[in-house]
């Protein structure tokens, strides 16, 4: 079973989140699909920037969900 990896931006100054975003690649384990999250934070935030992180308190969350877990497009949850 595959694995997807779905990101989470909030910012803790207006205590607001987007839309979890599912990332396209597929991970053949919980641990490959975890590691790929903090590697894809750590993107984000460096591309996002610190001045743009500390003004905001960017907050970058992840989860791992097996794929026939994952809710389909226009699913509820």
């Amino acid at each position: 079973m595959k694995f997807i990896l779905t990101m989470i931006m909030c910012t803790s100054v207006y205590n607001t989140c987007l839309e979890p975003f599912p990332m396209p690649e597929r991970y053949n384990t919980h641990y490959e699909c975890m590691i790929a999250g903090y590697q894809e934070s750590i993107k984000k935030a460096k591309e996002i920037g610190s001045q743009e992180i500390n003004k905001y308190g960017t907050i970058i969350k992840f989860f791992c969900m097996q794929e026939k877990d994952f809710p389909k497009k226009g699913q509820a949850t």
